[in-house]
């Protein structure tokens, strides 16, 4: 399924990456529900990302951040299991891989895996250029930019072109009258 983002485009500007993003969506397929998880919300800026990984160890589960991606994998090893007949097995512990995508501006802070729980806790960092900041204004007094001339000091070229057909229009308008 293909969406038109052109309208999104035409009015704003750098969400090319949303595009991106509701495009990588809807080409993976809804795969397995295993394992369970939380996607918690603990304020504006922190989250926490709770797995239920019954059966597998800190060795046996690896975390990586790549491309604003988060990837969750795990994989039981054959060594314990070998020695032992299991008559039912109602804990999976096949091998497993999840995959978040991350907004910008986060970062995975810290994981701990307690009582079977996997505890992934991540952060969004606004840096000091995106935050919003008050701009003050003064009064009576001209902003000046110095690779923009005043636009008293444009009558030449195109300005002057605009100003004259000004006149001459105006003037025509009067005559007529």
């Amino acid at each position: 399924m293909a969406y038109d983002f052109a309208p999104l485009f035409r009015s704003a500007i750098g969400f090319d990456r949303l595009a991106q993003l509701v495009d990588t969506a809807a080409q993976n397929p809804v795969g397995s529900s295993y394992p369970p998880y939380n996607i918690e919300k603990l304020s504006d800026a922190q989250y926490t990302l709770t797995m239920a990984v019954a059966g597998f160890g800190p060795d046996d589960i690896e975390l990586t951040v790549q491309d604003n991606t988060l990837i969750v994998s795990g994989r039981v090893s054959d060594t314990t299991q070998g020695s032992r007949e299991i008559l039912y097995r109602g804990i999976a512990t096949r091998a497993f891989e999840r995959r978040f995508v991350l907004a910008d501006h986060v970062v995975v802070e810290k994981a701990d895996l307690t009582n079977g729980l996997l505890r992934i806790a991540v952060r969004q960092i606004v840096p000091e250029a995106l935050k919003p900041r008050r701009i003050p204004i003064s009064s009576g007094q001209a902003v000046a930019d110095d690779n923009v001339p005043p636009v008293e000091a444009a009558t030449d070229g195109v300005a002057g072109a605009i100003a004259a057909d000004a006149t001459a229009t105006s003037q025509r308008a009067s005559c007529a009258a």
